[in-house]
């Protein structure tokens, strides 16, 4: 089989991450439909190339040696969001996996439909959410989500019901099984008053700009939160608000200190890793509590 003429090699991943920073990809491509993404995993399979999906990249941390095998980007062409269903009571909305949560949870919105609007400023795709279970703000995909669409591992198109996508904190059946790739979801909402919807957008955006360092390159909350304790409040215990191990630009921020930043994208993907095995190693030192990284390593062997 020769290789697709819409795969690439040798691609630059850094500005695709919200990060800033990592190596390239060994093979590249963003498919434009079902049928050019089962082509390039057909084409990964016979070479017998290791494939890695991509989203926004908002919640990677992708190595500086980059990525070997199949790099397979889900974007602007896969971002489709539209209405699958209205009345007086309730509505579907649809979102594609390359389209951004945002753009899904504001469409949600516009048509006064309620509970997504915790969704509406996190910085990551459709896809990612629903591989993560996103959350923010006591609102999780778990709780809007009536199905997922997939390619299971022989690349066949299924569905699949909320309640078995097995969605826990930072899980679901997806992470359990990483050849399943996420093409779209489903949303099912209540309808409610728009102008107290917008204003709940408002109040949380808002309180996203004043305590989060958003100006900065981040791949967002960098830790898990361990049970019964927050990240960001064991990091400051520990004096670690606004540390830095040297002057790559890696830095815990001092605005939040649940988030490693990377000062003006000048920090490589080694040293933001290694930051982050500081603040685990020093926080477990100081409190017992081992903190584990929220944030997808990529790339590492």
């Amino acid at each position: 089989m020769d290789k697709p003429s819409f795969i690439d090699t040798n691609v630059e991943l850094k500005n695709m991450t919200t990060f800033k920073a990592g190596g390239p990809a060994e093979y590249f491509c963003e498919p434009s439909s079902i049928d050019e993404l089962k082509e390039a995993l057909s084409y990964a399979k016979k070479e017998n190339l290791k494939v890695t999906v991509l989203g926004a990249g908002s919640n990677v941390l992708i190595s500086d040696d980059g990525i070997k095998g199949l790099v397979i980007r889900l974007g602007r062409n896969f971002s489709t969001v539209y209405t699958r269903e209205e009345n007086e009571n309730s509505g579907k909305v649809y979102g594609e996996a390359g389209a951004m949560l945002s753009s899904l949870a504001l469409h949600a919105v516009k048509l006064s439909l309620k509970g997504a609007e915790f969704a509406c400023g996190i910085p990551g795709s459709v896809g990612g959410a629903v591989f993560m279970n996103a959350g923010a703000y006591g609102g999780e995909m778990k709780h809007i989500i009536s199905s997922v669409d997939y390619l299971d591992e022989d690349f066949e198109l299924r569905n699949i019901k909320v309640e078995d996508c097995d969605f826990g904190y930072r899980h679901s059946i997806f992470t359990m099984n990483p050849s399943w790739i996420v093409v779209g979801c489903e949303l099912s909402l209540e309808k409610g008053v728009k102008d107290e919807i917008e204003s709940l957008v408002n109040d949380l955006k808002a309180k996203r700009i004043k305590s989060q360092p958003l100006d900065v390159p981040s791949a967002g909350s960098t830790f898990k939160r361990p049970e019964g304790y927050f990240a960001g409040k064991l990091i400051e215990d520990s004096n670690l608000k606004g540390f830095a191990l040297d002057d790559s630009g890696a830095q815990v921020s001092s605005k939040h200190a649940g988030f490693v930043v990377n000062n003006k994208g000048t920090a490589s993907a080694s040293d933001i890793l290694k930051l982050i095995s500081y603040v685990s190693d020093k926080v477990y030192e100081d409190s017992g509590v081992r903190l584990e990284p929220e944030v997808r390593m990529l790339g590492f062997s």
